[in-house]
């Protein structure tokens, strides 16, 4: 099994260090249109809706990068990926950057030769049971039964946290979040544990919401984001920056409410740059003087792309907590657009 695994990651990286070779921004031009990897459908992060037109959280991160490199928000081909098939995927260029409830950790970005470009979730692993089993603990969960997606780091804190705990499961292994919803409301596990705003985004799909609970433990660090190959550095500065003008737009006060009265000239000179009206940072990144107030004009800020999708007046029902600006006391927080 380790010399699988040892093999599995030099293929990725071999992968990604020849998919990287071409400069990733032209292919997008060439192409007319953004290759962004997405999950295989979890409401309010990505999934499509009634008329097939992929919408969310991580959506609005690829719709916003695809607006900042050729001015259309629409110009993107949503590729589903799983657990398993999404670095592949990125490794081997079907992808030009993968946008999906994926957590940065050192061997992902060292070994497996991915660039992550930013944190737009601050997450941790969470646990849901139903209200009936009568477990208020995650600690109670001795001899459970438990849906857990495989390929993923959920796998092996969820070892690290039985084994510390001394007690023992039995893992269901599941490919996509739609299967573990199945099979958990099914009964074939007593409990489901992936990323906290995961389980809340399922249980808001249930008939019955208030029937399940989610457990007070957070056993994980998980922070989420978009990420590229190495190797392309140029592209990786793209992704990265077109993120820290969404994070930097609410941070200034600029939404898409006012972003025409904000394009026309400001008496800020940082926003001025964002913006495109002083300055030449999107010629720096070889795109349009535009090219922030593009990717903002898609759905907004931050903030906005993250009330709509997920926030409190949603279904989901996510407060900002960590994912707060940092002068409200959370981890957002974007370098200087100087």
């Amino acid at each position: 099994m380790k010399k699988t695994l040892i093999l599995g990651a030099l293929t990725l990286a071999g992968l990604a260090a020849t998919a990287a070779s071409a400069a990733t921004v032209d292919d997008v031009k060439a192409r007319g249109k953004l290759n962004c990897g997405v999950t295989t459908g979890l409401v309010g992060f990505a999934a499509p809706d009634a008329n097939g037109v992929w919408e969310g959280f991580d959506v609005g991160v690829c719709r916003a990068v695809a607006a900042a490199v050729l001015g259309d928000g629409n110009a993107v081909e949503f590729v589903p990926t799983t657990g398993k098939t999404r670095f592949t995927a990125l490794a081997s260029g079907e992808i030009d950057m993968l946008a999906r409830n994926t957590t940065w950790t050192f061997s992902r970005d060292v070994d497996l030769k991915f660039e992550f470009t930013g944190v737009n979730y601050y997450d941790g692993q969470g646990f849901m049971v139903p209200k009936a089993l009568g477990v208020s603990s995650a600690k109670d969960l001795d001899g459970a039964t438990v849906c857990i997606q495989t390929g993923t780091t959920t796998e092996l804190n969820l070892a690290d946290f039985f084994r510390a705990n001394n007690i023992s499961y039995e893992p269901v292994p599941i490919e996509t979040n739609a299967e573990a919803q199945q099979q958990y409301l099914a009964g074939a596990c007593d409990v489901y544990t992936t990323d906290a705003s995961g389980l809340a985004a399922t249980r808001a799909t249930f008939e019955a919401p208030g029937d399940h609970v989610l457990l007070p433990e957070i056993i994980s660090k998980e922070p989420l984001g978009p990420l590229v190959r190495h190797g392309d550095n140029n592209w990786g500065d793209i992704v990265r920056w077109t993120f820290n003008a969404l994070v930097t737009a609410e941070e200034l006060g600029v939404t898409s409410a006012n972003l025409a009265e904000m394009s026309a000239g400001s008496n800020n000179p940082e926003i001025n740059r964002l913006l495109g009206t002083e300055g030449n940072l999107g010629e720096m990144l070889g795109l349009s003087a535009d090219w922030a107030k593009n990717a903002i004009g898609v759905a907004g800020n931050y903030g906005e792309i993250f009330d709509a999708n997920i926030g409190e007046a949603t279904s989901i029902g996510l407060s900002r907590g960590l994912n707060a600006q940092w002068k409200d006391g959370g981890l957002m927080y974007s370098p200087p657009f100087r």
